[in-house]
């Protein structure tokens, strides 16, 4: 386990992510920037509670610093889970206060509870109190038609009391009726001045800024209002993008990884992971999948992903399709 002396600050993470940013993504990820935070996919209370916990849980060791993002709204559950996610070895427990979907609603968490801080700071004082990890809580500006300033101020500063000191705040509301997942990311708009207004107000509070950020260029001006910027989807669309965070944000010297020995250095991985893991299931494509966007922008994309994708050529299991996929390039 890695302690925090050794961590690198949160200035950069990848954004948590359903049914993407899995441990495979993770390494790839990894591949490419070695100090960036990394996070799992929401991970329910229930699911630790009741379920698989090697399943939901296990990870590479090279994926520190790593943390994991938990969905529930019971104290008692969050404790639990957050004290196994501090014994399989997790640098930091995350608590969802931001996801809109029904479904989480339903098992009431996700950005419901921004309607309920008194609750979200006992879930994070019970979280505390089990785990010598940091506990932090990612969350929306507003719900619904909330918009002003007031009430993600109170909601932080509600938490703050209970000894949370990092939040990272997906700039946008979260509309609870009548938008999907994928429409709460795009068309409630991004109010950025907000994060940047909790930054002020909260000088003592680790503030990281979520939503729509693209370039490195625009991570350079978020950090000069906040402490960090969390990077989503373009992450994964564009995993290179990453390339050249450690050196600009990080001071880390290190020569960057090109796109091929990126590939280079998950051939072994994946070869390992089908041989451990062919029992259950595990096909070369739970893996490759992360990697499509590897190449984009770069004559020869295209045929990069179609190789990949191509389910005959992944039956085979062999990693190297990943070199075969590169040789497309141009």
């Amino acid at each position: 386990m890695s302690t925090k002396k050794d961590l690198p600050s949160r200035r950069l993470s990848v954004a948590p992510m359903m049914d993407w940013t899995d441990r495979h993504c993770r390494v790839f990820h990894r591949q490419i920037t070695r100090h960036t935070w990394l996070y799992t996919e929401m991970v329910t209370t229930g699911a630790l509670v009741y379920g698989d916990v090697e399943r939901h849980l296990r990870f590479h060791e090279e994926e520190h610093p790593v943390a994991l993002q938990l969905g529930g709204s019971d104290p008692a559950d969050l404790a639990i889970s957050a004290k196994k996610g501090e014994q399989w070895g997790y640098d930091e427990i995350n608590l969802n206060c931001g996801c809109p979907s029904e479904r989480v609603q339903k098992g009431a968490f996700g950005a419901c509870l921004m309607a309920e801080p008194k609750l979200v700071a006992d879930c994070v004082k019970a979280m505390r109190d089990a785990v010598s990890i940091d506990v932090t809580v990612k969350h929306r500006i507003g719900i619904d038609k909330v918009e002003e300033y007031g009430f993600v101020r109170d909601f932080v500063g509600t938490i703050a009391e209970a000894g949370c000191e990092t939040f990272i705040v997906h700039a946008r509301n979260a509309i609870l009726k009548g938008l999907s997942p994928k429409e709460n990311r795009e068309i409630p708009p991004l109010r950025y001045e907000v994060a940047y207004q909790l930054k002020r107000d909260f000088p003592q509070l680790e503030i990281i800024i979520n939503g729509g950020i693209k370039t490195s260029d625009e991570v350079a001006l978020h950090l000069e209002h906040v402490d960090g910027v969390m990077l989503g989807r373009e992450a994964y669309h564009n995993p290179y993008v990453m390339a050249d965070w450690d050196a600009r944000f990080y001071g880390d010297a290190s020569p960057v990884k090109t796109r091929g020995e990126i590939l280079e250095a998950m051939i072994p991985y994946i070869a390992a992971e089908l041989e451990r893991h062919a029992s259950h299931g595990l096909k070369l494509n739970s893996i490759t999948r992360h990697m499509l966007g590897l190449m984009a922008g770069l004559p020869g994309a295209r045929a990069f992903r179609q190789t990949l994708s191509d389910t005959k050529k992944l039956a085979s299991g062999d990693p190297a399709l990943l070199l075969e996929a590169a040789a497309h390039l141009r």
